[in-house]
């Protein structure tokens, strides 16, 4: 059987581990159930030296290294790779995750140490790659779902795989693999409600794969139906393309509610875990396609198991108190009453703004109303609710600054947003590349890397940058001055820089305060394919 040493690279310097990599986690499950010997260094939360990561690597005689992770890994998958690649220069070793699948091409270029990199899912084609290696070939175009190296500079795609069915039948992720209580449980604490402060054993789960909206700043995995292979004239396969306008795929896949729930109790016997973090993209995607059933007969199941949690006098509880994501349109006061008397304490809702004209240029399928409608509806629901906040959007101006601040005031909240971002991926990714790439004009060769693209995606991992502004009136200094006047609530000394921009910009008195042109008001595309948004709304 195949010796595997899976790699998780470190994602952001600045932050704690929070998260066991689940993905990785259930491809280990996988290989191992098959009989294969499976090892995991996780650097991101050992967060080692280089000579600590050389040691693992020289451990053995691996039959593969296999590396995976999110765009905001990269620089540390490119430590990794080329560490693997000097130490073992035999050894396949290959790359997976949306770092890879989201630019394939540009990927290969840049890290010339991988062989094969998995492209989409993953849960099928791991172990064909490992039967493959069991019958000692290295026939990797044999093999779907992959791009594959020739030569130096030369790649080429396999067919697609085929996405799973059925999620019920992926075996629960192989933590043991992982260092939980050394490090995972020790950063437990979720800053987002009482009991996600206190909880001290948490873990995650992805009860589901896609997400039915159409955001154009965000990217999908490559697993939800709207990764579609670019093909030449020939009909050969020389890229992949995401969320392109009038091509905009969904495929929803969700675990079972008996799956979730004996999930969560197998861990909660095995690790005394007490908090279970939903990591799903949108959890009332699921609940709206079952026809409001899915989180109702989570709920019932969580009760009949004794999870539900209850508190003790010291302030711990038993049972596991749980949290996820929601949005505006999909949430209702029956359903959020319900989870709220079933242990859920927090709610991430993904409102971004609160100006109705960004929302709707972004394609969020929500409004002002809405989401002001759904903050107090959860709190009515005794959950707290999250509201993640972005500025800096393409069309984003003065006015829709005030409109964010207006809400804050209105619900009485204190939030710092985060900056808009063209993520690998996206259809803003797409639309704005060449205006993101004459923003890193010389600054790839400066760094010592192959082109610019490359300086970009590395700057992804630091959340403090301001990486790629999108914004077609405001420049990155500005944007950062902007954000602090806004959490300070400075209306006065917004106003008076938008004079000065005026001035700066030559726009009249009676014009609007915009370098945005007067045909913004496009029409949002539809959703082609299984789902339709105006359907999940209504």
């Amino acid at each position: 059987m195949a010796k595997v040493l899976f790699i998780n690279p470190m994602v952001r310097e600045e932050d704690d581990p929070h998260h066991v990599p689940m993905g990785m986690a259930q491809l280990c499950a996988i290989a191992i159930n098959k009989g294969h010997q499976v090892q995991v260094y996780d650097h991101n939360a050992w967060r080692a030296d280089d000579e600590t990561i050389k040691k693992v690597i020289e451990s053995d005689n691996w039959d593969l290294i296999a590396v995976g992770g999110i765009t905001t890994a990269y620089a540390s998958i490119k430590k990794i790779l080329k560490l693997s690649k000097k130490i073992l220069p035999n050894t396949p070793v290959s790359l997976g995750g949306g770092v890879l699948t989201s630019i394939p091409k540009e990927v290969l270029t840049w890290l010339p140490e991988v062989d094969f990199g998995f492209v989409g899912e993953s849960y099928k084609t791991i172990l064909e790659v490992l039967s493959m290696i069991d019958e000692g070939k290295k026939d990797w175009g044999k093999i779907k779902g992959l791009v594959v190296r020739v030569g130096k500079n030369d790649y080429y795609f396999t067919p697609p795989q085929e996405l799973l069915k059925n999620l019920d039948e992926l075996p629960y992720p192989a933590y043991d693999l992982f260092p939980l209580e050394e490090v995972y449980f020790k950063n437990s604490k979720l800053l987002y409600s009482e009991q996600g402060m206190k909880t001290t054993r948490r873990l995650d789960i992805n009860a589901s794969i896609g997400c039915s909206l159409i955001c154009k700043f965000c990217y999908h995995l490559g697993i939800a139906g709207d990764m579609r292979y670019e093909k030449d004239k020939n009909g050969k396969v020389i890229n992949v393309s995401f969320d392109e306008p009038g091509k905009i795929g969904r495929h929803i896949r969700y675990n079972s509610p008996e799956y979730i729930v004996k999930y969560a109790k197998y861990h909660y016997d095995k690790y005394k875990i007490n908090f279970l973090y939903f990591l799903d993209e949108n959890l009332m995607t699921m609940d709206v396609f079952s026809k409001r059933t899915w989180l109702k007969e989570i709920c019932r199941l969580w009760k009949e198991a004794g999870l539900v949690p209850k508190k003790k006098k010291d302030g711990t509880w038993e049972g596991v108190y749980w949290s996820g994501t929601s949005h505006a349109t999909l949430c209702n006061p029956e359903v959020l009453k319900m989870i709220g008397e079933h242990g859920c304490t927090h709610l991430v809702y993904g409102y971004e703004h609160f100006d109705d004209r960004i929302l709707k240029t972004m394609g969020k399928g929500s409004t002002r109303k809405t989401n002001l409608r759904s903050f107090f509806w959860t709190f009515e629901a005794g959950i707290r609710p999250i509201p993640n906040q972005i500025i800096g959007f393409p069309d984003e101006d003065f006015d829709s600054l005030r409109a964010q601040m207006r809400a804050w005031d209105d619900l009485g909240i204190q939030v710092k947003p985060h900056f808009a971002t063209a993520y690998p991926g996206s259809m803003w990714f797409t639309e704005y590349r060449d205006k993101i790439l004459e923003q890193y004009k010389g600054v790839g060769k400066k760094m010592g890397l192959t082109d610019d693209l490359e300086a970009y995606i590395v700057d992804l991992g630091d959340a403090s940058r301001v990486s790629g502004v999108i914004s077609k009136n405001f420049n990155a200094v500005e944007l950062i001055g902007l954000r602090e006047m806004m959490l300070h609530r400075q209306y006065d000394k917004i106003e008076q820089y938008e004079q000065e921009w005026r001035k700066k910009h030559n726009i009249k008195d009676g014009e609007p305060s915009t370098l945005v042109e007067k045909n913004t008001n496009k029409k949002i595309m539809n959703v082609e394919g299984k789902t339709n948004i105006k359907t999940l709304v209504n």
